[in-house]
């Protein structure tokens, strides 16, 4: 049945339902899994790396995790080469806000803007859908830290926390048993990491397979964006029992 209607981003099935935008949710379902969690002193966002490799450099490239502005960044899952896309957009908006108004771009206001452009592709001929998914974490003076997800269909929605990418399902009907309210940073790090080493496809969980990335404020009230070195979340997986320790030789 679904042949006569998935051709056209733009033709209704008659359940109303546009398969374009079902085939890129499903594009996501396939990509690695992505966490973030909202707590009282800032966001964590925790990434599951599909493409590890010794040769890649990975001080200087992500895979998960990007900065948008000083105040904002977001965790990514799905077709990359879409992402890009999307993300120079999202940069190129908050700067000119920040240009024309002298102030950071509020949080919410700049995930909408995004998510009109993405909405924009699910409405016109000879386009596609964007097939990613973003989980954004940010700060700003109206209301504090916040954490949203979007999906290609142009929807977004505020979290406590949340899951994108494969075996979401399962991840989040355990942040929904886990998390609790005024959690700390420190707490929702170990919470992410036991989610994430529970849902991942991977046998073992090592710190070549993980982004983590926390947006918070610093001792001088500064918004900074954080992404763990490999060494420092290494330590953490050993910290809070996800593996185990390697014995010294």
């Amino acid at each position: 049945m679904a042949r006569r209607y998935d051709s056209r981003t733009t033709i209704f099935s008659p359940e109303g339902r546009l398969y374009q935008v079902e085939y890129a949710m499903e594009a996501i379902g396939n990509a690695g899994s992505a966490i973030g969690i909202l707590s009282k002193d800032g966001v964590v966002l925790v990434g599951e790396k599909k493409v590890t490799s010794k040769l890649l450099q990975t001080s200087t490239s992500t895979e998960k995790m990007y900065k948008i502005d000083d105040h904002v960044a977001c965790a990514v899952a799905g077709i990359m080469s879409d992402a890009n896309i999307l993300i120079n957009t999202a940069r190129i908006q908050a700067q000119r806000y920040a240009y024309a108004y002298q102030e950071p771009m509020p949080v919410e206001q700049l995930v909408q803007s995004l998510c009109d452009t993405k909405q924009g592709y699910t409405q016109f001929g000879g386009l596609r859908p964007f097939g990613v998914s973003f989980l954004f974490a940010g700060w700003d003076k109206n209301y504090g830290f916040q954490l949203y997800m979007s999906d290609p269909s142009g929807n977004y929605t505020g979290w406590k926390a949340a899951a994108i990418g494969a075996n979401n399902q399962a991840a989040q009907s355990m942040l929904k048993q886990d998390y609790k309210d005024e959690i700390s940073r420190e707490e929702a790090v170990q919470l992410a990491l036991k989610v994430l080493s529970k849902t991942m496809d991977s046998t073992s969980l090592t710190s070549d397979k993980l982004e983590l990335a926390e947006v918070f404020l610093s001792p001088s009230g500064k918004v900074k964006y954080q992404v763990c070195s490999p060494v420092t979340l290494s330590k953490l997986l050993v910290k809070y029992g996800v593996t185990q320790p390697t014995p010294e030789a």
